[in-house]
């Protein structure tokens, strides 16, 4: 998979963070990339910078949305960025409602796209991303269930890779975990809660983060990813400004 062109890529979640730049790194790549997310403004903003990139308003978490979509498109490339913005405050200040707002969206989504890529099945050599979180291993005690949902994305993706090889379908599936970064939602979220969270103003706390993750890093990590042979892969990672990381 080394030459992307002719390589339908299916992004879910690609409207904004670092969804839009895998999507952008995927189609500068040479790929057909369909970029999915429920924003359409920002969706016909991504497009307008690319000939490579269509786009599919919906809403991922939907049940019937991943099927349809995975028949009418067939991608050899699957990456799953999208998710929720978790309600940012300590365990005590949750109420059940906030707290699980992650578990029915990240999680859901996960669940469904991964067993439709099964129950299809995807084609033999497909790539399937799951873009999880640091969190999943390190905890966000100020994030109520988002680290939980992220671990448990981590846990079907593993099972989906062992069902795939079960059943020969030639399908890898792997985890990729970023490093908290402010150029998304989620990350932006995460930045103001824990900087107010450690007395720390915004600037100090991501100073003490090092050199950040950008959407275009994590775009060209992806791209190197799916790029290279599923036989010399790990089957989850970190990523960071520096790029993938195998876990210790």
């Amino acid at each position: 998979m080394s030459d992307l062109s002719g390589r339908t890529t299916l992004v879910v979640g690609a409207s904004r963070g670092l969804g839009r730049g895998i999507a952008r790194a995927f189609a500068e790549a040479g790929a057909p990339v369909v970029a999915v997310a429920r924003t359409g403004p920002a969706l016909a903003e991504l497009a307008a910078a690319s000939a490579n990139i269509q786009t599919e308003v919906a809403d991922a978490a939907d049940a019937t949305v991943a099927p349809s979509l995975l028949d009418q498109y067939e991608p050899e490339v699957l990456i799953l960025v999208a998710g929720a913005n978790p309600v940012m405050r300590p365990l005590q200040d949750q109420t059940w409602e906030t707290f699980s707002v992650n578990w029915h969206t990240d999680v859901k989504i996960a669940f469904t796209w991964l067993r439709e890529a099964l129950l299809k099945p995807l084609p033999p050599g497909s790539r399937v991303v799951v873009v999880s979180s640091g969190a999943a291993l390190n905890g966000s005690p100020a994030s109520g269930g988002y680290a939980g949902s992220k671990a448990t994305q981590r846990f079907i993706a593993a099972y989906a890779q062992d069902e795939s090889r079960r059943a020969g379908l030639g399908i890898t599936v792997t985890t990729v975990m970023p490093r908290m970064t402010p150029f998304g939602d989620v990350g932006r979220r995460g930045v103001r809660a824990y900087a107010a969270r450690s007395d720390q103003t915004e600037e100090t706390y991501l100073k003490q983060l090092g050199e950040l993750l950008t959407p275009e890093m994590a775009g060209s990590a992806l791209v190197d990813l799916v790029r290279a042979d599923p036989a010399t892969t790990d089957p989850e990672y970190l990523l960071s400004a520096a790029g993938l990381q195998k876990l210790p």
